[in-house]
């Protein structure tokens, strides 16, 4: 069992290179020994790490094969005498240990001669492996459990080094220094006891270990003759006359002093610092967490005085010197904690210490509990979470003092009867068991129990055994259950109830003690409360199917709080806006048409009527509710406002109004000086065309100001009094004139992007405050290279990329395009980041992303960069998308290295992509996701949800596959306490309870799809879908789109990070670029070609170089072609000419029309790049022979062309070509058409250079009808003219069977040739008469089939 198969025929061992050697171990195990170097910036392996070809080929063979990566221990020591530098860090010695699946640990120790091997994950704790555990095993199971499913892929990345950052074997286990000098500092020193000189300086061994010194002579440190001294409240000081010596001394009146002498600087702050820590505590606490314990160090069991001992996260044994077994010689502990330690079974042993009042068991996978736990008497505090625990022992009824018992998270079915025993507990935690049924009488029985958490449970019924009322119970959380109605009315001391996300349609409370009450997110149309709650000051019932506020929540004459938004409401009763104790009112997202007038004054502060319909808000409004600080009626159809006094002085207090999305004029804007106190002011998306410079100039609080959305052609330059002003958001207006704001002393953020600006007046001197300036849009803006110079210094300067000029704009296809905008709202710092490539995997598909760090900033930047490059590598090797897309997400999660294992990032990908599957439809959408980031497709007009959001509120199997794992979630619904979400690409840490393996959806591309919206948590959780798709789907400009999806979440209250990305789809017929649609190829230099095709071409497939389809034709392979245009003469080949009037042009298609595909050709994945050496003399460099038809000024052109293959027997069809073509005379020279060359590093416009006729008449080819669009580097498709890399006029080239050929190089400037404006017409006049001559028809012999050749490159 556990060898390993043989490899290959012949030696196991490949031969061993210098920097590695192969050795045979027992039992077949092969190990590769190399010294490698470790990535500083990620601790992963460089590429030196990875095997030869011998060792891949035999585990090819089997994908039970496999290999580990042994590190050795990366432990960082330091002496205390003088050595060598390299003394004080070892690297780590790696041995690459190949076995299969069913290999032991105990067979590779045996033959790498180690005692044991250690695994760590994430970087974090390190436990000692089993000897019958299997490591490769369990790293194939690690792979499996995040996602993938593929054997040979899994075997693949288990090989991957980079893989280290989540799981890593050692071969003996590493410590780091300072978790060392945390558990016990040790050395050998000069010690004086006593404060005074009369003691002289000896030679000592020094031990500080928990919350003692120990000091014993050299000779007798084994024989228990030793000092002790307790550090705990004592004093660590200096020793002035002697150099780097410390003073201990202990507590109380008579207290001890040792004073010790250290060798170095570096010991004596190491000994301080750590003894500092102990004496400054009150109570004799020992924190030993997060060390990968074993067991307690030895000397730790003379800090007799320890009260605490903090041992969580460790890797405690039963039977071993120091382990859980001793632990009962510590006479004074009080606390232990011991959770996550992965026990197993219960220590009975810990029963036996009977001054405990505080034990922690938590996530230790106990099935049961011993009956000896009922000896704990004076235990007051139990933890048993993240157990399985389905039953508790009676005698656990003993424990009189205990008044807290955790056991959420267990598997209990049914309340255990033996609380009913506890009288001194007054809580039953019992959140993510298993309960589906709720007795109340079980409750009821419990006279002392007064809170009641039963949270994330399956509950389905509340039964009743008898009217008798409960009335001790005051709390009870039942949220993210599955109830459909509650009855709570027995419940009459009942003062606060969660019943959140449940099913709930009916709720019926008693009304005597209820001071707050949270049903959100349910389905509820009635809510009883019986008698009116007169305690009652928090009631939120939003999310629901209210259609009238409950009559009794009027009555209440305490209420303070009342959330009712997102409901069915009519109307806003008058009662409960003239309350005389409500302060804050929610009302927003139902259907209001108004508002009841205010006849008396209110204390209200905040109020919410947003997203109504609303087309006026009450008169005495800002006159009666003089408290008014927040006011937010964005989203309706407001024509003007309240005036905000009667009077000459405002009595307004108002601070932050949002008005966003309405129907407000010019005619508002005085009303607004009535609010002299305003923050912030938000006008997006109204009707403004002017904003009073006066009116503007009162505003002097003002912090932040948006504007935008509407046709404003100025700000007034009275802004510049705005002294608080940080913040001017005005996008999508017509402003032509730049704003004075960067006089502004505290201005941060400027958006004035999307608008008419011309130039930009600066000041000598910019705001330092300034870090944001977006000025995209703004076509006609013109930045000079000293304004450029002045904002420099400014953290984010968005402007537009001047596209370079082209003469040929329909070549370009536009079948999407996109728009991005991002805000930090009330964080300074921005954690969204996005990616979008309108032009990917050459051209033939686009791909956007959105990455939400949430609090973090640094993974969506990693993921920004890295993502794309992963999807690109893993289309090569699979066209699954559903396999790709998950292989993009799990290997982006393995790239993250070490800043994944503590961050998190949610990430979303949306690949769009010619599709192949179905024959009706051109591209295909693929969507995938983790977390919470979205994307939404507009098709005819509706919204279409493509994404999953995987947080624990929203999705109930996710949250009981987390459950299911053990993992405490908190109350605020974070595994954790850290999260939300449950699957997200990072946090490695949090494995297995975080997954990165995504949502995948796939969709056809239709004529009806419009749209697609990309966006952040923020985003979503304040724009509904259709919302959302309705505000852009008429705006024209996808950057003006998406900027108002940013500014409308933003009104509508989000004070966090947002991103939106609004990608606009041309699918339809409007963005063919077919021939067959009527759409001329251009010419040459722009001018339409008349040329005319005379024989269809076969079906080919479309290239996917380019962003619209061309095609090769089936008459030669294109070795031959590149054969024929440009290698030298040989015996073998003869020369032929292209002849170009007996070569027809295919029509050409764009990716909506593709030729079907006959399988005439093999898309190769890669490229040839192409490249001639030429002498000075335009003579090749190889055999010296000039090339006809070349000219040469010596210099080095490399081409990047597709390369295809052909099959013979498709050759047989294709028209034949002629042996010989004729030499053009020098009148056909001056007649021919005129090829625009663009030099490589000109700038210059317009230059041509005459060609050939005979030449250029090679872009007609099929071979070269991939030339009409050049793909840059970033994707954009060019016209030929702007086309850097030249083969057509290298037709004349003899030719050679190697996939090199000499291209022709670019003339200088002034020996090209330029058509001057008013000889264009008569050029091309000229042109047509040379295209309308007639060709010399072919003789027999021309016509003659050339023999089959296979020549290609690759």
């Amino acid at each position: 069992m556990g060898e390993v198969e043989p490899g290959p025929a012949g030696p196991l061992e490949p031969p061993e290179p210098p920097e590695a050697a192969t050795d045979r171990r027992p039992g077949g195990i092969r190990v590769l020994k190399r010294n490698m170097k470790h990535n500083g910036s990620r601790n992963c392996l460089n590429r030196r790490s990875r095997f030869g070809s011998r060792e891949r080929d035999w585990l090819r063979e089997d994908v039970k094969r496999g290999c580990v990566y042994l590190y050795g221990a990366d432990t960082t020591t330091a002496t205390t005498t003088t050595t060598s530098s390299s003394a004080s860090s070892s690297s780590s010695d790696l041995h690459l240990v190949l076995c299969t699946v069913e290999t032991p640990a105990s067979e590779i120790c045996a033959g790498e001669g180690r005692e044991s091997l250690y695994l760590q994950f994430h970087g974090d704790l390190v436990r000692r492996l089993e000897p019958t555990e299997r490591p490769l095993q369990i790293v194939y199971d690690y792979l499996s459990r995040l996602g993938f499913e593929d054997p040979m892929r899994i075997q693949e990345e288990a090989t991957n080094p980079d893989l280290s950052c989540m799981i890593r074997f050692y071969g003996e286990k590493p410590c780091q220094m300072d978790h060392l000098d945390r558990i016990l500092l040790s050395g050998i020193y000069n010690v004086r006891k006593g404060k005074t000189q009369l003691h002289k300086w000896a030679e000592r061994l020094v031990v500080l270990c928990g919350t003692c010194l120990i000091v014993s002579s050299v000779k007798d440190c084994q024989t228990g003759k030793m000092h002790i001294l307790p550090l705990v409240g004592g004093k660590i000081e200096e020793v002035k006359r002697r150099q780097h010596s410390l003073a201990f001394s202990s507590a109380g009146a008579q207290a001890q002093t040792y004073h010790v002498s250290f060798e170095t600087l570096a010991e004596y702050q190491r000994w301080q610092r750590q003894a500092s820590k102990v004496v400054s505590q009150r109570i004799s606490t020992v924190d030993l967490s997060c060390y990968s314990l074993e067991e307690v160090p030895e000397h730790l069991f003379y800090s007799q005085d320890i009260t605490y001992l903090n041992l969580r996260h460790n890797f405690m044994q039963l039977e071993r010197p120091g382990g859980l077994d001793t632990l009962h010689k510590f006479s004074q502990l009080k606390g232990l904690n011991l959770s996550h330690n992965k026990l197993g079974l219960f220590p009975v042993l810990l029963c036996e210490i009977s001054t405990l009042t505080e034990l922690n068991l938590s996530c230790n996978g106990f099935h049961d509990l011993p009956s000896q736990i009922g000896n704990l008497l004076n235990l007051q505090t139990l933890c048993l979470d993240g157990n399985v625990l389905t039953t508790l022992p009676d005698e656990l009824g003993n424990l009189q003092q205990l008044s807290s018992l955790g056991i959420s998270f267990n598997n209990f079915s049914q309340i255990p009867e033996v609380l009913e025993k506890l009288t001194m507990l007054d809580k039953v935690v019992m959140a993510g068991n298993r309960l589906e049924v709720l007795n109340l009488g079980v409750l009821t029985r419990m006279s002392h129990v007064k809170h009641v958490d039963l949270r994330m449970n399956h509950l389905k019924t509340v039964i009743i055994d008898n009217l008798e009322g409960n009335k001790h119970i005051t709390h009870m959380d039942l949220r993210d259950n599955q109830l459909t109605d509650l009855d709570l009315s027995s419940l009459c001391s009942l003062e606060q109830l969660h019943c959140e996300r449940n099913q709930l349609r009916e709720l019926t409370l008693s009304g005597f003690s209820l001071r707050t009450l949270y049903a959100n997110w349910n389905r509820l149309t009635a809510v009883n409360v019986y008698p009116v709650p007169s305690l009652l000051t928090s009631l939120e019932l939003s999310r629901n199917l209210l259609e009238c506020v409950p009559d009794w929540a009027c009555e209440a004459k305490k209420l303070e709080i009342l959330d009712v938004s997102y409901n069915l409401l009519t109307e806003v009763p008058t009662r409960i806006l003239s309350s005389l104790s409500l302060r804050k009112l929610m009302v927003g997202h139902n259907h209001v048409c108004a508002l009841p007038a205010l006849v008396e004054h209110i204390p209200l502060e905040v109020l919410d009527v947003q997203h109504n319909t609303l087309s006026r808000l009450p008169d005495t409004l800002f006159s009666k509710a003089l408290n008014l600080r927040y006011l937010n009626a964005s989203a309706n159809s407001l024509e003007s406002l309240p005036s905000a006094c009667a009077g000459e002085e405002s009595l307004s207090v108002l601070q932050l109004l949002y008005l966003t999305n309405n129907l407000l004029t010019d005619q508002c804007i005085p009303v607004l000086v009535g609010h002299p106190h305003l923050r912030i002011l938000h006008l997006a998306n109204n009707q403004l065309q002017t904003f009073p410079a006066s009116k503007l100039n009162k505003l002097e609080q003002l912090e932040e100001l948006n504007l935008s959305g509407n046709k404003l052609k100025a700000i007034p330059t009275t802004i510049a009094n705005c002294k608080r002003l940080h913040t001017l958001v005005a996008h999508a207006n017509n402003i032509s004139i730049f704003p004075e704001i960067l006089q502004l002393p505290q201005i941060q953020f400027v958006d004035l992007s999307c608008n008419d600006l011309t130039e930009i007046l600066i000041p000598e001197a910019l705001p330092a405050t300034l870090q944001d300036l977006d000025l995209t849009g703004n076509t006609n803006l013109v930045l000079e290279h000293k304004t450029l110079d002045m904002f420099s210094h400014i953290t984010t300067l968005k402007i537009d990329q001047k596209p370079l000029p082209t003469t040929d704009s329909t070549v370009t296809s536009t079948f999407w395009s996109h728009g991005l905008a991002e805000m930090a709202g009330q964080r300074n710092k921005l954690c969204v980041s996005a990616l979008a490539m309108d032009n990917f995997a050459e051209g033939v598909g686009a791909v956007y992303g959105m990455f939400d760090g949430d609090r973090n900033e640094e993974l969506p930047r990693l993921l920004q960069c890295t993502m794309a490059d992963v999807l690109l590598e893993e289309v090569q090797h699979s066209t699954n998308d559903t396999v790709f897309m998950a292989n993009t997400f799990l290997v982006s999660h393995r790239k993250l290295g070490m800043a994944g294992q503590k961050l998190g990032s949610s990430a979303l990908l949306c690949y769009i992509r010619p599709d192949t599957a179905d024959p009706t439809s051109s591209f295909s959408l693929t969507v995938a996701n983790v977390g919470t980031c979205q994307a939404v497709l507009c098709r005819g007009g509706k919204p279409v949800s493509l994404s999953k959001i995987f947080s624990l509120e929203q999705d109930p199997e996710e949250a009981q596959r987390v459950k299911d794992q053990k993992a405490i979630i908190t109350e605020d619904n974070k595994v954790n306490g850290v999260t939300c979400c449950t699957r997200m690409l990072g946090c490695t840490y949090l494995y297995p309870w975080i997954l990165p393996k995504p949502h995948i959806s796939s969709t056809p591309l239709t004529i009806q799809d419009e749209l697609l919206i990309l966006g952040n948590k923020a985003l979503w959780e304040h724009l509904s879908y259709l919302e959302a798709v309705n505000a852009v789907r008429h705006v024209q400009d996808p950057l003006a789109a998406a900027k108002k999806l940013c500014t409308l979440a933003q009104s509508y209250g989000c004070q966090d990070n947002v991103g939106a990305m609004v990608v606009y789809l041309n699918i339809g017929e409007e963005g063919c670029t077919c021939e067959m649609n009527g759409l001329t190829l251009p010419g040459p230099v722009g001018f339409p070609s008349t040329a005319t095709i005379k024989d269809a071409p076969k079906p080919t497939t479309p290239s996917s170089s380019s962003g619209i389809a061309s095609e090769f034709s089936s008459e030669m392979s294109t070795s031959e072609v590149s054969s024929e245009v440009g290698s030298t003469a040989s015996d073998e080949h003869n020369t032929v000419g292209l002849e170009a009037s007996s070569l027809p042009r295919p029509e050409r298609r764009c990716s909506l029309h593709p030729i079907p595909a006959s399988g005439v050709f093999q898309r190769q994945p890669s490229c040839a790049t192409f490249s001639s050496n030429q002498s000075d003399n335009g003579l090749d460099s190889d055999d010296d022979q000039p090339v006809e038809g070349v000219i040469s000024n010596g210099s080095r052109v490399e081409v990047e062309v597709d390369i295809h293959c052909c099959r013979g027997r498709d050759l047989e069809n294709s028209p034949t070509l002629p042996k010989n073509s004729s030499t053009p005379c020098p009148e056909e020279h001056a007649r021919g058409l005129f090829s625009g060359i663009r030099r490589q590093n000109s700038v210059n416009s317009g230059i041509l250079l005459p060609v050939n006729k005979d030449k250029t008449e090679l872009q007609k080819s099929p071979s070269t009808s991939c030339l009409y669009g050049k793909k840059l580097s970033n994707g954009s498709i060019v016209p030929l003219e702007d086309s850097l890399n030249l083969i057509e006029v290298a037709t004349e080239a003899p030719k050679r069977k190697t996939g090199y050929f000499a291209a022709p190089t670019q003339l200088e400037p002034e020996d090209q040739f330029v058509v001057p404006r008013d000889l264009e017409e008569e050029v091309k006049e000229q042109m047509k008469q040379q295209e309308n001559r007639p060709e010399p028809e072919p003789s027999e012999e021309d016509l003659a089939e050339p023999p089959e050749e296979f020549d290609t490159a690759l």
